[in-house]
């Protein structure tokens, strides 16, 4: 079986799954993830907003647009990566993911990202940072890759703010743009190496 059809077969597990029941009566519908699932790199962020929960695709909102720019800038286009939630379906009024949610979706994650196999996941935001790095301070640990171990699987996680961080501080917006042309190099050189 190909990683597509894996993953579709993760998507129709997760929605019968009755998993996070209050979240998922609030969504209009999972929002699994978009892009290669042959990609080395993934990037995640922390749960669907409104746009995404209307369109069933991560990043597509305001977010997405600033997504959008920052992966041009890093020459990096989305159908060569992969992009999804820890959280799969929308939090009421768009509030932080919960810290049972994240545990709740932590395995189907994981099961995502084994699937697909990339060798660097690019967190976006506090909340999929820690999730990867308990410890994370994300204004010290933004830009710093650590390698991290999962069962057998072993990748590369580079932590940095969400791309949200930029709409609500506009002085956030160089050092996300920086941030993430640093990430892109140091994952190129991660999957030459």
């Amino acid at each position: 079986m190909d990683k597509q059809s894996q993953l579709d077969d993760l998507k129709l597990t997760i929605e019968n799954s009755g998993i996070t029941p209050e979240l998922k009566a609030g969504a209009t519908q999972l929002v699994f993830g978009a892009g290669n699932p042959d990609a080395d790199i993934v990037f995640i962020g922390e749960a669907p907003g409104k746009n995404e929960d209307l369109k069933g695709e991560p990043f597509v909102g305001a977010a997405g647009k600033f997504l959008n720019e920052m992966l041009a800038a890093a020459d990096l286009k989305r159908e060569d990566v992969y992009i999804t939630n820890i959280v799969k379906y929308r939090p009421p009024n768009n509030r932080d993911p919960l810290p049972e949610e994240k545990r709740a979706f932590w395995p189907y994650l994981m099961q995502q990202l084994e699937t697909i196999a990339p060798k660097v996941v690019i967190t976006l935001g506090r909340h999929s940072g820690e999730c990867f790095i308990p410890d994370i301070h994300i204004s010290q640990d933004h830009g710093h890759a650590r390698r991290v171990k999962y069962h057998d699987y072993e990748f590369l996680v580079i932590p940095l703010y969400h791309p949200a961080a930029a709409l609500y501080n506009g002085g956030m917006r160089q050092t996300l743009i920086d941030d993430f042309i640093a990430a892109a190099a140091v994952a190129r050189k991660n999957l030459s190496s």
